[in-house]
């Protein structure tokens, strides 16, 4: 079947090439044009483990191909997916600018039936908009339907997310819709949810911000093990056996940071204010985030004493492991509040170094963990990368001024921290 996705970010380029790798007909476009400059030339723009490999294979094969021209796309596909940006505003209310312009050129463009698919996340109710702008516009044909296809794609983990899903989410309004929607997604061996369109644009803004409340729940629960000598991995454990709760998202850290979540809780509350209800929960999910990066600052101070003048040596920038995106990175915040209390930030990325140039020109990138330990008096895991799970510590901490380890993450065993002559504090322990 003949798909065009529109947007090469982290969720279209991946959804593209896994639509190819299925046996589809897929051209991505975005009118970046060095993006697809780069895309043409057999590079790729963003960092995804085995996504370069899987797009190679389905150029050669011939079922994906890159392009700026959306006309091209759209007078080419039966699907057309919008995959762009829905950046928030200043109040968090998701800016829908760029879903509004790929609509109209859409709608310009159309040459004969198609199924307009809301990739991106999007507030509930866009799907009546995208059908207004679309009809606005389109002098051609009027014959088309609107659906929404969220995704639920990990960065780190999204080809194995994507063709091995959880389930497929598809907001319909008629049955030709649906019955070619199913075609297009027969290959994937996951259960098919089908629901109205509103309801498909709900699913994900309630998932992800279920999965935040899980995170800042167990932060909080964290603080409490703290305060009464408890062990929240312990606890974590305890709590997650039981099937109606689950392990997943149960882990204590310095808090959580992407673009999705941070982005799709304040959307969702944003949403919900509009409707005429006040998410009061949502609202304290989100300072019990902000507040676990900035602990993570205090308990580098209490481990210290003083901040100002002190080298500190950072491992991890990305959000989370196996990814380059530093976009609301837990890793900016506690930087940014170290350095506004005088200490000096040495760092280190696998990955991400590029990126967090951009945000934070100011502090020194090392070449590995060791050179970030050399001459620190505290080193902070912030992003729990493998690599920084097989460090030789007793050789990082000859090389700290003073053998003070922040382990943002639970990465590692406090007694084998302490029997190495490490000082060391985790979250919640």
């Amino acid at each position: 079947m003949k798909v065009c996705m529109i947007g090469t970010g982290y969720v279209g380029l991946v959804s593209g090439t896994c639509f190819a790798e299925i046996g589809h007909n897929v051209i991505c476009v975005d009118n970046d044009e060095r993006k697809i400059e780069i895309l043409n030339s057999g590079g790729i723009p963003i960092y995804e483990p085995g996504l370069e490999q899987l797009i190679a294979k389905n150029v050669k094969a011939g079922r994906l191909r890159f392009t700026t021209s959306i006309k091209e796309g759209v007078e080419n596909s039966l699907f057309l997916f919008i995959a762009v940006g829905t950046p928030p505003k200043d109040d968090g209310e998701p800016d829908l600018s760029q879903i509004e312009k790929v609509a109209e050129e859409i709608g310009s463009a159309m040459n004969e039936y198609k199924i307009i698919i809301e990739k991106s996340t999007v507030p509930v109710q866009t799907g009546v908009w995208v059908r207004t702008v679309i009809e606005r516009f389109s002098k051609k044909v009027k014959d088309f339907d609107v659906a929404s296809n969220p995704e639920f794609l990990r960065e780190g983990s999204a080809i194995g997310d994507f063709l091995h899903p959880d389930r497929v989410v598809l907001g319909v309004e008629s049955d030709r819709a649906k019955e070619k929607l199913l075609e297009l997604y027969k290959p994937m061996d996951a259960p098919k949810i089908v629901t109205d369109i509103a309801s498909a644009e709900l699913i994900k803004h309630a998932s992800n911000s279920l999965l935040s409340t899980k995170i800042s729940f167990i932060n909080a629960i964290s603080i409490i093990c703290e305060k009464s000598g408890a062990d929240v991995i312990k606890v974590a454990e305890g709590v997650g056996l039981d099937r109606r709760i689950g392990r997943d998202f149960l882990n204590a850290g310095v808090g959580f940071g992407g673009f999705c979540f941070p982005k799709d809780l304040k959307a969702f509350v944003s949403i919900a204010a509009k409707l005429g209800y006040d998410f009061r929960l949502l609202k304290e999910v989100d300072n019990i985030n902000q507040e676990q990066m900035l602990y993570a600052v205090t308990k580098l101070e209490e481990m210290l004493w003083n901040l100002r003048d002190k080298k500190i040596g950072i491992l991890g920038l990305a959000f989370k492991p196996n990814t380059d995106d530093m976009r609301y990175a837990p890793s900016i915040t506690i930087i940014k509040e170290l350095q506004r209390q005088g200490a000096v930030i040495k760092a280190f990325d696998p990955v991400s170094m590029d990126r967090a140039r951009e945000i934070m020109p100011d502090i020194e990138y090392c070449k590995d963990a060791y050179d970030t330990a050399k001459d620190v008096d505290a080193v902070a895991l912030i992003t729990e990368w493998d690599v920084f799970k097989e460090l030789d510590m007793k050789k990082l901490k000859s090389l700290m001024r003073q053998p003070v380890f922040f382990d943002g993450r639970n990465v590692f065993e406090r007694k084998e921290m302490e029997a190495m002559g490490f000082i060391y504090n985790g979250i919640g322990r």
